[in-house]
């Protein structure tokens, strides 16, 4: 059986960039791998084709031989003939496979690798702040700084952790990979490389103020914007503003996580709040309006019905809490607490027993009931 085109196997065209080349192959290494087609006899063969069809093209020298010669241009000297190993490709596919290792396993072998000597740049560590404000605050949002204790790029070494700011060397160990790997059995089980604990890179002269970590600890002030209506473990993340990474690497984020304080009037059940409002006796009986404080500074006016009782409930629409992300606000529900005058004046007294006989001329069944109770208390003294 002939051999396939190398472009064909890939599924490129012919003029297709280094990029396209390296992308088409990552996706045939990924659909055609042995450990994920165990019940595939077929992926292998696919694998190794793709693998050998890589080797070539991915080379600037050996792609525009092939595009002349084609596979002609790889036979005798090159290597055996079909199924047979080829040196530099075909059997030992492991010098095409290791280009996309980390980009197909990434994620589950704990991120890519250095390569190549360049720096591996290891991410900071994300940070939480918590932040208490007042109900006032939620309500209107507001600006606040904060200082905030993290590890910044140590200014010494401009990050790199070498006095002086020497770029680090490659490990010898693991060449730049961050990672050393060893063959059991079946398996190849890959793990952190003891000599530069991951980073792929050692320093022989560690900057003295860092120690080689390129980043000291300091106090950070950030500003930070608090937007109307937040509540309690409402989440902000700053982008950036977390830990400075390891040796010149990008920083985390800062999440500032809020708490809203509970405030002296007011409750707040979501974007409604809750006041609790003292009115009089009379007010309560002969109905009328009443004036009550809002979380905006500002006060409403409110009508109570004549013969509210404690307890009743009246609604303000708008006056609550504003919506995080816009689009209105919640209501404010008023409970009536009607209040028992004391320290009554004499004139006081006489107006109210007036007025509780009044009540009993005005309801005999009242009168009745009392005067029945009155009786019985009589005969009981007798």
């Amino acid at each position: 059986m002939s051999k396939r085109d190398f472009y064909d196997v890939l599924g490129v065209a012919k003029g297709a960039s280094a990029d396209e080349i390296k992308k088409a192959y990552r996706k045939k290494a990924k659909e055609f791998h042995p450990d994920r087609n165990a019940d595939n006899p077929d992926s292998e063969a696919k694998f190794k084709e793709a693998n050998e069809a890589y080797e070539i093209l991915k080379d600037a020298e050996k792609k525009a031989a092939y595009d002349r010669f084609g596979h002609a241009a790889f036979e005798g000297g090159m290597g055996g003939g079909r199924g047979g190993a080829r040196p530099g490709h075909g059997g030992d596919f492991s010098s095409a496979f290791s280009d996309v290792f980390d980009d197909l396993f990434g994620d589950f072998m704990g991120g890519g690798r250095a390569g190549g000597g360049g720096r591996r740049a290891a991410r900071g560590s994300d940070l939480r702040y918590n932040l208490r404000v007042s109900l006032d605050d939620a309500y209107s949002g507001m600006q606040k700084t904060i200082n905030v204790p993290t590890a910044v790029p140590c200014g010494s070494c401009e990050g790199s952790g070498a006095e002086g700011g020497v770029e680090p060397t490659t490990c010898p160990t693991c060449s730049g990979m961050g990672k050393v790997r060893a063959q059991q059995g079946f398996f190849t089980v890959e793990r952190t490389c003891p000599t530069c604990s991951g980073l792929g890179q050692i320093i022989k002269n560690p900057c003295k103020a860092c120690g080689g970590a390129g980043r000291v600890e300091k106090n950070r002030a950030l500003n930070v914007n608090i937007p109307a209506g937040v509540e309690t473990g409402t989440r902000i993340r700053l982008a950036g503003e977390g830990e400075a990474g390891m040796r010149g690497g990008p920083p985390g984020d800062l999440y500032i996580f809020v708490e809203v304080a509970a405030h002296d009037l007011f409750e707040r059940d979501g974007m409604n709040l809750h006041c609790r409002v003292p009115v009089s006796m009379t007010k309560a009986a002969l109905g009328g309006a009443i004036e009550v404080p809002t979380i905006d500074g500002g006060r409403g006016r409110v009508q109570i019905p004549a013969g509210s009782q404690s307890g009743r409930q009246m609604r303000l629409r708008g006056k609550g809490m504003p919506a995080l992300r816009g689009g209105g606000a919640g209501d404010m529900f008023i409970e009536l607490a009607v209040e028992t005058p004391v320290n009554l004046t004499t004139k006081q007294k006489d107006l109210l027993r007036e007025f509780d006989e009044l009540s009993e001329d005005n309801n005999p069944e009242s009168k009745s009931f009392f005067s029945s109770v009155k009786s019985f208390w009589d005969g009981m003294k007798g």
